[in-house]
């Protein structure tokens, strides 16, 4: 895929932890994808309304309204539905992905992540 084919692609990381949103943007950044970022729940649902991301990157445990609840959210939503949502979590025990899907996430990843892995399940997901 070429680089301009990404740069039309809107991605919103929602994270509480700064180093893991800088990480994700360092990684994606090189792929030309337009990215914004959100600190909490309350920030990425502000910052979906605003942009309305073809893909949001949803960290678990962030204050305000967890990953869990927004996704909830958001999949309820006629206007935001349609946004893919992929868990970005560093919850990695048994029945954690499962829960992540039956709250809305269509998509899994944990962290840390694979580098390699990570931009090709990005891709997939923004072709889908």
């Amino acid at each position: 895929m070429q680089e301009n084919d990404n740069s039309t692609k809107k991605i919103l990381i929602a994270d509480d932890n700064q180093d893991s949103r800088e990480l994700v943007i360092k990684i994606l950044s090189k792929e030309g994808y337009q990215l914004s970022e959100a600190v909490d729940g309350e920030d990425a649902f502000n910052q979906i309304s605003l942009d309305k991301p073809e893909l949001i990157l949803m960290d678990i445990s962030m204050p305000k309204i967890n990953g869990y609840e927004l996704s909830g959210i958001i999949k309820g939503s006629e206007v935001f539905k349609d946004i893919k949502i992929v868990a970005l979590t560093a919850h990695a025990m048994k029945g954690d992905r499962d829960q992540a899907l039956a709250a809305g996430c269509d998509g899994y990843i944990t962290k840390p992540i694979n580098v390699k892995e990570f931009t090709k399940t990005i891709k997939q997901f923004l072709q889908a």
